[in-house]
């Protein structure tokens, strides 16, 4: 039965790329049937990067049956995971975020998470020698990745492993990294055929603070204003999004990756207290600026409190 290999919803570059990552290797040199698969559309980062490199784009799939065998990637948490996934057949599971419970196996699992930037770094150290049999696509996919979760470097969950690691493939590559990840942020700063609501959704986890669930979007752009310009609509669809996706609010964060800050929109006394409490903030309209803000998952995520 082949094995699909899939990272969270709301596809980013690394829950893009790391897929396809994994499935080479599984095939060509574990000899296994392997197969990557998306559970939603790549973001437009993610898209960049698979016609970059001239790679397919997986299929997207909205569950899976009963004893598939899975491989899971960038991320352990079940609510962003195919509904049916502690019935399916997980065989390992490749990540650097933290372990939040819930996942049931048939049996014992090879699980790698580590503390770095990008589960692409992980799977550049697993695969080891083998690295210099894959294509192209294969190492300009992880050099994409890395530079994604990093944000070239600016995001604090950087390390050394992941710089080490994004200057070897790109000197392999060829590939100036400067340039590089100016045209992959100027792609996912392409948001203008994306409803409000798509956006609201695109890069975005559940979390619950203090009895409170909210869906924590970030956008991170090289052009904060296109985004900006549209906050009264963004705010009047919140609402909307909440209720369609079963959490109390939602709150987005425009992350400005030159000026590494973030603009949090402000809508209404709960996302209010929200930033005050968490950032300690003064909030005086329907947003409020946080210098040095950029990562969700070490700067947002573990600070919010009401």
């Amino acid at each position: 039965m082949t094995t699909l290999v899939f990272g969270h919803k709301s596809p980013d570059t690394d829950s893009t790329g790391s897929p396809i990552i994994w499935a080479w290797y599984l095939n060509q040199i574990k000899g296994e049937d392997a197969k990557p698969v998306l559970l939603g559309e790549p973001n437009t980062e993610a898209a960049f990067m698979l016609t970059h490199w001239g790679l397919d784009k997986p299929d997207i799939i909205s569950d899976v049956d009963a004893d598939q065998p899975v491989v899971i990637v960038d991320t352990n948490n079940p609510a962003e995971l195919p509904p049916a996934i502690n019935s399916a057949d997980i065989r390992a599971i490749i990540d650097h975020h933290k372990l939040v419970g819930g996942l049931e196996t048939k049996g014992p699992i090879d699980i790698r998470i580590e503390p770095v930037a990008c589960t692409a770094t992980i799977m550049w150290k697993m695969i080891g020698d083998d690295l210099a049999q894959a294509p192209k696509g294969i190492k300009g996919a992880m050099l994409s990745c890395i530079l994604s979760d990093t944000l070239e470097f600016r995001s604090p969950t950087t390390t050394q492993e992941d710089k080490a690691i994004a200057y070897a493939l790109a000197e392999d590559l060829g590939v100036s990294i400067p340039d590089f990840a100016a045209e992959m942020f100027a792609a996912k700063s392409d948001v203008s055929a994306f409803s409000d609501a798509e956006l609201l959704r695109m890069d975005s986890k559940e979390y619950p603070v203090e009895g409170t669930k909210f869906r924590v979007s970030v956008l991170e752009t090289t052009s904060p204003k296109i985004v900006l310009d549209r906050k009264d609509s963004l705010m009047a669809t919140m609402a909307d999004v909440a209720a369609e996706d079963g959490v109390d609010q939602v709150i987005l964060f425009v992350v400005d990756i030159l000026n590494e800050e973030a603009t949090l929109l402000v809508p209404n006394d709960l996302v209010k207290a929200l930033a005050e409490k968490s950032f300690g903030a003064t909030v005086s309209g329907d947003t409020v600026v946080l210098p040095g803000v950029v990562s969700r998952k070490k700067q947002i995520i573990p600070n919010l409190k009401l």
